[in-house]
């Protein structure tokens, strides 16, 4: 599902994997990628909003939980909030050339 605001779009993606992956790995794993803030504190209920990204680069993750519709920890749901005039292909080309240079 993707859902358009005026700058700023959201989208909750469904993840299935081959081996085990459990919600505090997943936090980790994007808590240390590049152009990621996650933003998930269930307790507070703090999760990314489009309104939170707007005029940033980075890209925020939330609501990352287990896929009850999947057998074992194969599969996580995850919220996903991105500016879409600051985070979108022209700058993944100019982030992959500086990498590449």
């Amino acid at each position: 599902m993707r859902v358009p605001v005026i700058r700023a779009h959201a989208e909750s993606v469904n993840c299935e994997f081959e081996n085990l992956l459990d919600e505090d790995t997943a936090r980790y794993i994007r808590k240390k990628a590049p152009g990621v803030a996650v933003i998930d504190v269930h307790a507070a209920n703090n999760f990314p909003t489009p309104l939170e990204v707007s005029n940033k680069d980075d890209v925020a993750v939330g609501r990352i939980s287990h896929d009850v519709s999947q057998e074992g920890n194969y599969g996580l749901d995850i919220f996903v909030c991105g500016d879409q005039k600051r985070k979108g292909a022209a700058l993944n080309a100019v982030q992959i050339a500086e990498l590449l240079l």
